[in-house]
């Protein structure tokens, strides 16, 4: 059985994605990814979403749109993605090293984690679907 991930894919006024920059472990640090983190027993995935979001941005968020299916990441874990609007606060990078909004034209400026990258790419078939 995967251990389940969640990520939040948070998007702004005119298809701008948020970036978070890795602090830690050392193998992922200062590499690029979607905010979001482990699901905790009795909760739901979304539950997750505005949890992690919560704790590693201050925000608070709300979950649409998932993202594909399950994303594969290393050592039995797996991804799962959704596409989310901020409700409320201006992130803050409390365990992250930068944040960063990227806009249309800039969503590959950063040196994503290779498990994000694709998402990215999904995420950007989407945002110009609209």
């Amino acid at each position: 059985m995967s251990i389940v991930v969640v990520a939040a894919v948070i998007v702004a006024p005119g298809g701008r994605v948020l970036a978070a920059q890795r602090a830690e472990p050392a193998a992922l640090a200062g590499g690029w990814e979607f905010p979001g983190g482990k699901v905790d027993p009795g909760e739901s995935e979304p539950q997750a979403l505005v949890r992690e979001c919560r704790e590693e941005l201050g925000v608070e968020i709300a979950v649409g749109e998932r993202v594909g299916g399950d994303w594969p990441l290393a050592e039995g874990y797996v991804m799962r993605v959704w596409l989310c609007s901020l409700l409320s606060g201006r992130p803050e990078a409390k365990e992250h090293l930068a944040l960063r909004w990227l806009g249309p034209g800039e969503y590959y400026d950063v040196e994503w984690l290779g498990a994000d990258l694709p998402i990215m790419k999904t995420v950007e078939n989407l945002l110009l679907r609209d």
